[in-house]
């Protein structure tokens, strides 16, 4: 008897856990499943933004293989992973340094964690259109500053304009913008490593640097694995910037992915192949993912 009545009190509560969890199910399907399956169907057709009178046809994998034999995809795809490969050291570095500076702040800390907050809050359509401004040729800001730490000497740069400069100098754009994120998450890291440990690493003689290098560094292991991953997803999603400073150029030295998909999509009219290009990027974040989790957690095996 006892036995029956515990396993209907176990059945009750395994009820009352699927109820408390359908909510959410319901809104992973609706917003995530239910929209990664319609993209999916029109990934399969030629459906444009405008319908015309021929309508829309099945057109299976075609728009898979004409966006792989397309030079600008692989073009913005490389474009993509240079970004990332250069904004995620910047950004996070900048982000680490900061942090471990407030950290020791005793004063006003808060003050200061909410100034170098403003620009992760601050829009980026504003943020990009202030940083054109900076980056105007030939009198911008910046042409300003190098102008007058070389005494003229350095002729200015067209930030922006020129090919072998505008991608760096939105991934410049983008650490400043978004660091303050990665800054506030690395503080609440930096304020769980328990005070003991840098007291014993003082004892034993441990410099400031020794003390970062084998406290630090090792207790944040978490947190740069949860930093990694939101920046390097954030990276390959670079949009607005492109969008609002260069439109891609020059000669597509800064288009993206999402852009490409704008473009395509958008510009081009073409829904069907936009969204077989959205899936491609879908599957591209996810393998990153896969293989930072892979890396990371074999490293902490090792």
């Amino acid at each position: 008897m006892q036995t029956e009545k515990t396993v209907s009190l176990h059945d009750e509560d395994i009820r009352q856990e699927l109820y408390m969890m359908l909510p959410a199910v319901i809104l992973l399907f609706l917003f995530m499943v239910l929209p990664f399956l319609s993209a999916f169907r029109l990934s399969l057709t030629n459906q444009r933004l405008i319908t015309g009178p021929v309508g829309t046809k099945f057109v299976g994998f075609r728009n898979y293989i004409q966006i792989f034999m397309d030079k600008e995809f692989w073009q913005a795809f490389c474009n993509v992973i240079k970004f990332t490969i250069m904004v995620i050291p910047l950004q996070c570095g900048f982000a680490l340094l900061m942090a471990n500076w407030l950290n020791k702040v005793v004063y006003i800390k808060g003050f200061l964690r909410s100034i170098f907050f403003i620009p992760y809050i601050t829009p980026m359509v504003i943020v990009a259109v202030i940083w054109e401004s900076l980056y105007q040729y030939p009198s911008g800001f910046m042409n300003m500053i190098i102008a007058f730490i070389s005494g003229g000497q350095i002729k200015p740069v067209q930030w922006l304009g020129d090919p072998k400069w505008a991608l760096p100098s939105i991934v410049f754009l983008s650490a400043w913008q978004a660091y303050g994120f990665q800054m506030v998450i690395y503080l609440g890291g930096l304020q769980n490593i328990p005070e003991t440990l840098y007291e014993a690493a003082s004892i034993d003689g441990a410099s400031p640097t020794q003390q970062f290098f084998h406290v630090t560094w090792p207790a944040l292991r978490d947190t740069n694995v949860f930093v990694l991953i939101i920046t390097t997803i954030q990276a390959l999603k670079l949009f607005t910037q492109v969008n609002i400073m260069t439109k891609g150029g020059p000669n597509g030295s800064t288009n993206t992915l999402v852009h490409y998909i704008y473009q395509k999509g958008f510009t081009g009219q073409k829904i069907g192949y936009s969204s077989a290009a959205s899936l491609i990027l879908f599957f591209l974040i996810l393998i990153i993912f896969l293989i930072q989790n892979a890396f990371l957690n074999r490293k902490e095996k090792i």
